[in-house]
């Protein structure tokens, strides 16, 4: 019976349905204070709004966009055609995740089975990483796509020993640039490392190699350095934002303050952690192989298919190189997990084939199927939960009321900052404005409305004439940030 519920097509598609509301509603309320992705956000509404192309402002008009221009150019398209900001922000994370899941399906059917490919759709699903990424405003589902999709290039090479072709050469470009464009040389963090090993160790039944020369490598590298030169150049602070703090500063106690430095093992505790139950099924599986094998290691690789091989040296190499960098955060390495699926599909697909005790493994599959639904079902409805106790939309609602009474009343606002680099984009203004600034438009009478930190209320309304206070944002549980008051005349 088991056997039958995992090889039903009604299974993969109740599978589908669970997962793509998973992924629409763990981040729920939607809003950008958090994860950096008010800077993301700002980057497609300043292309929009101010024309700036290839290097944008933050939205206290002091600092730079600190990413390649890829992601905003996507969010500005989709919000060219559904004239929505949240669709245009979330929707390119959104496809992003469902086309991993669905390749994944596909390829390891293919390779391993439709149960193994279940299982691979599954594990990436059905965890604590693809759900919360799904639709955050930020650069890391769209990368790990790109990735996915190079490494997958070089499995199938590897798996069929076809010879690289002009064709392929040219996907590789443009993978590899479309990678740079979105977050930079960080692309050959998670797939050089696994390359270089291969090609030194690789089985003698590959014909093909993993390797397709250097120009899809040089050339994707040569048009992220014409975006690197042309902003040192020509864009005031550059060298300083973006090329100093943003990257050199995560190989190096330069910009601590900026980047958290962590130890090696950073991210092997918390990806056991958000990779459950499929990083205890991967762990047990090789255990398992390897006592059955008397722990011959060599043996073990020995007997290993050219495909695996690859898919080991993609995963782990990655993982120790990012593990290397000083700079770590959890949603860095959510690129492993893809190779990490179809790890998983392959370790399962032997398992399953195992005439001698095929139903109980059967029963086994279908238990840690449904764990890690219920895991990661229990996962985001406490997220969501939590997030609407806590008032995390309590900005997005203040701005959209802001927004809505000023267009009753015609009023001219503004917004003076603080923390919150998401509020101009909630009350859809340019920047913030400077405190000084602010006090001179309203005492002259170009504005007549102004939102500001509510713990700063007091000295404002000393310095603006006829002001009075209209309404205060919800208080935020949990985060030390101020509530924002509506000043008007």
């Amino acid at each position: 019976m088991t056997e039958g519920v995992l090889d039903n097509k009604r299974t993969f598609w109740a599978l589908a349905a669970l997962m793509l509301v998973l992924f629409s509603i763990t981040n729920l309320p939607w809003q950008l204070d958090d994860y950096d992705q008010a800077k993301q956000a700002w980057a497609s509404y300043e292309m929009l709004t101010e024309g700036h192309w290839f290097y944008q402002r933050t939205s206290d008009d002091q600092g730079l966009a600190t990413k390649p221009p890829l992601t905003g150019w996507i969010s500005a398209a989709i919000f060219t055609i559904a004239r929505s900001w949240e669709v245009a922000w979330r929707l390119p994370s959104l496809l992003c995740a469902a086309l991993i899941a669905f390749a994944l399906f596909r390829y390891a059917a293919r390779v391993y089975g439709n149960t193994a490919g279940l299982i691979a759709f599954a594990a990436f699903g059905f965890n604590l990483l693809s759900p919360r990424l799904a639709t955050l405003v930020r650069s890391d589902m769209p990368l790990a796509l790109v990735i996915f999709l190079i490494g997958l290039l070089i499995w199938e090479k590897i798996r069929t020993g076809e010879p690289w072709r002009r064709q392929d050469r040219w996907i590789m470009f443009g993978l590899l640039t479309a990678g740079m464009l979105i977050k930079g040389p960080i692309v050959y963090a998670f797939l050089l490392p696994g390359l270089i090993v291969y090609q030194l160790r690789k089985p003698k039944t590959d014909s093909a190699g993993a390797w397709c020369g250097w120009s899809p490598w040089l050339g994707s590298f040569a048009i992220f350095l014409i975006w690197v030169i042309a902003g040192w150049l020509w864009v005031p602070r550059f060298y300083e934002l973006v090329i100093v703090r943003e990257f050199l500063a995560r190989f190096g106690e330069v910009g601590t303050h900026v980047h958290r430095t962590q130890s090696f093992f950073f991210y092997l505790p918390h990806l056991l952690h958000k990779f459950f139950p499929w990083s205890a099924v991967m762990l047990g599986l090789a255990i398992a192989d390897l006592r059955a094998r008397r722990w011959n290691i060599r043996a073990a690789f020995r007997e290993m298919s050219s495909g695996t091989f690859w898919l080991i040296c993609w995963s782990i190499g990655g993982l120790i190189l990012m593990s290397l960098i000083p700079s770590k955060r959890v949603d860095r390495i959510f690129p492993v997990i893809p190779p990490f699926c179809l790890l998983v599909a392959g370790q399962a697909a032997r398992f399953l084939n195992d005439e001698r005790d095929r139903a109980r493994n059967f029963r086994w599959a279908t238990a840690i199927l449904a764990l890690a639904v219920l895991f990661t079902t229990g996962y985001a409805a406490s997220r969501v939960v939590s997030s609407y106790r806590d008032h995390r939309d309590a900005l997005s609602i203040f701005g959209r009321r802001v927004r809505e009474e000023a267009a009753r009343n015609h009023w001219r606002y503004e917004a003076v900052g603080s923390t919150d680099e998401g509020l101009p984009l909630y009350l859809t203004r340019p920047h913030f404005l400077k405190p000084e600034v602010a006090i001179a438009k309203w005492n002259s009478g170009e504005i007549n409305a102004l939102a500001i930190p509510a713990n700063q209320a007091l000295d404002f309304m000393r310095e603006l004439h006829h002001s009075t206070r209209r309404f205060e944002s919800v208080p935020r549980k949990n985060l030390r940030r101020p509530n924002y008051v509506l000043l008007t005349r």
